[in-house]
């Protein structure tokens, strides 16, 4: 860990952007928190906190940044888009694409608000956790957050007392479960909260992961201006409510993932899209020896930089629940050996090309999670969940920082000359570059108060407190 005796040139350049939303004092809280997320090993307050040299403060100005400064989330993450707009390689393109996806912020111990015990897909264990919902952008020269909210467990007093004023029948035989069973009462309530989400004084007793989305993507409308973009998201969203309120309310284009187990409508009955796509594999096959026209065909698209190959299969189907849909299955070995993937869209006269690179796009919003966490994105340890809130927030901040200076060539060369490294790459590889200037800059203060006359133990004495924490 680099203590610091300034703020990053980063943080200099970018932070006027969000003068206008702090008193003069919070401002210079913000720059110490944005620096101490990019910097700090330890991304908690009071990590950041001891890691400055020269303005040693009390912790508790920077718990207030979070907790009680009058600054709205919505404020910050606005100026950070717009931020974004004024680069042209950040600025929002006709052939960008949103991506929808969550993650989840793990903590020990259940002691914050807002947590719930959660099934981790990736370890296969429940965890306590937030559950991070996040509408990301992404074209081939960058990504980034643009609208998240923390997902909040549903409250089932609220549910139950809100579907008896709805007019809606809970089972007599169900109550029981309340205390015999709170897991599989808990599965009945929401599962008729469901069934009347159509209600909207039901939908609204419970935002959903899926109701969150619908909301974004409400919000983007209302900021997309002259921009229609595709939404593009993976199985656990390809629902069938969630799809035909895109389609039909909100009249947007989308790929969804469906499950190898969804059904198809043949003529010859429902078949599960798995075994279909089986079925085609082999008549690809032995069309390849006979000579006979291909099933699969060979389909590249661009993908930040590079080409990828793929072998698809386009066509129009209807799907179970799903109706008339562009389904595409894709295989990524020649010899199709490799497990098929398979995307839907309800624009029927799309190809499989446009298709495959609008899912493509949805990788980045999972590097961003991924990436956010190393920013700090679930390294906080608030209780508040307002507080927490604007801590992600900010990080959020900080990965847009990092885009943004891969895309703005004034910020590069001053920062190039500096340093003498050729500045180019990843977000990670930016956080890096800032990390090597803060490293910089602590050098040539030691070195000016060596000239001054100062002892090394005088100097390094704040230095070995910043890092130890004493």
């Amino acid at each position: 860990m680099t203590p610091l005796v300034e703020f990053p040139e980063l943080v200099k350049h970018y932070a006027p952007y969000f003068a206008d939303l702090f008193s003069e004092e919070a401002f210079v809280e913000f720059e110490r928190y944005i620096s101490g997320l990019i910097v700090s090993e330890n991304k908690t307050v009071e990590g950041i906190n001891r890691l400055f040299v020269n303005e040693s403060r009390n912790q508790s100005s920077l718990n207030r940044l979070l907790t009680r400064s009058p600054y709205q989330v919505s404020e910050i993450n606005q100026a950070r888009l717009n931020l974004l707009a004024d680069l042209k390689g950040t600025r929002m393109k006709p052939k960008g694409v949103l991506g929808i996806d969550d993650t989840l912020l793990t903590h020990f111990g259940h002691h914050f608000a807002g947590i719930a015990c959660l099934f981790d897909h990736t370890s296969g264990t429940y965890e306590w956790a937030h559950n991070l919902v996040t509408l990301h952008y992404s074209d081939d020269q960058t990504d980034y957050p643009v609208l998240f909210q923390l997902w909040q467990p549903a409250e089932l007093d609220k549910i139950e007392t809100g579907l008896n004023a709805a007019g809606i029948k809970i089972k007599a035989s169900k109550q029981e479960l309340k205390t015999t069973a709170p897991a599989k009462w808990r599965q009945y309530l929401l599962n008729l909260w469901r069934r009347h989400a159509n209600k909207p004084e039901v939908a609204a007793l419970y935002d959903s992961k899926l109701q969150m989305a619908k909301a974004f993507l409400v919000q983007w409308q209302q900021m997309r201006g002259e921009l229609d973009l595709p939404v593009t998201f993976d199985s656990w969203y390809t629902q069938p409510d969630f799809c035909h309120y895109l389609d039909q309310t909100l009249h947007m284009s989308y790929v969804g993932t469906l499950k190898d187990t969804a059904k198809i409508v043949l003529k010859t009955g429902e078949e599960e899209v798995k075994s279909f796509a089986d079925r085609l594999k082999q008549e690809h096959l032995t069309a390849v020896e006979t000579g006979g026209p291909l099933i699969f065909k060979p389909v590249t698209i661009p993908y930040k930089g590079t080409k990828e190959h793929y072998f698809s299969y386009c066509a129009t189907h209807r799907i179970h629940t799903f109706g008339k849909q562009r389904l595409v299955i894709n295989f990524d070995q020649a010899d199709l050996s490799d497990n098929p993937v398979f995307y839907i869209s309800n624009r029927l006269r799309w190809q499989a090309q446009g298709i495959t690179r609008i899912r493509r796009q949805r990788w980045p919003v999972e590097v961003y999670h991924e990436e956010g966490k190393a920013e700090g994105l679930d390294q906080y340890q608030l209780r508040d969940l307002a507080a927490i809130e604007r801590h992600v927030a900010l990080v959020a901040v900080v990965y847009s920082l990092l885009r943004a200076a891969q895309h703005d060539t004034v910020f590069q060369d001053r920062l190039q000359r500096e340093l003498k490294l050729n500045l180019e790459g990843s977000a990670a590889s930016w956080r890096r570059a800032t990390q090597a200037q803060a490293f910089w800059a602590l050098l040539l203060f030691v070195s000016l108060r060596l000239s001054q006359g100062h002892s090394l133990d005088a100097i390094a004495a704040p230095m070995m407190r910043a890092i130890y924490g004493g």
